[in-house]
């Protein structure tokens, strides 16, 4: 009986813990974003950093998806989702960068 709990209870465990995927959709477009529009910050929230807004490319079409807060991750600074121009032989391109966390690195001054 005692035995039956625990397999219960890990699996009940296993199946409410989410599943994190991530997904990364690097690709390049021919079409320019938009100037960023202008987004008014929230009050700061503790334990929180703010991810400005940016355009994503929907069915061909540029689409303002809204900044938001994001949980902080202790060590990491956040880098936010932007679009990069490129100059190719077949001239300008843009390629979508997504938002990521990089480790920060702390440099000694001798």
């Amino acid at each position: 009986m005692f035995k039956r709990i625990i397999i219960a209870l890990c699996t009940l465990v296993v199946l409410s813990t989410p599943a994190v995927a991530r997904v990364n959709l690097n690709f390049n477009v021919e079409i320019a974003p938009p100037p960023p529009q202008v987004e008014v910050v929230p009050v700061p929230r503790p334990g929180y950093v703010w991810a400005p807004g940016y355009w994503a490319l929907e069915g061909g079409r540029h689409v303002w998806v809204a900044g938001r807060w994001i949980p902080v991750h202790r060590g990491h600074y956040w880098v936010p989702d932007r679009w990069v121009e490129y100059r190719g032989p077949r001239g300008p391109h843009w390629h979508f960068e997504p938002g990521h966390w990089e480790r920060e690195h702390w440099h000694r001054r001798y």
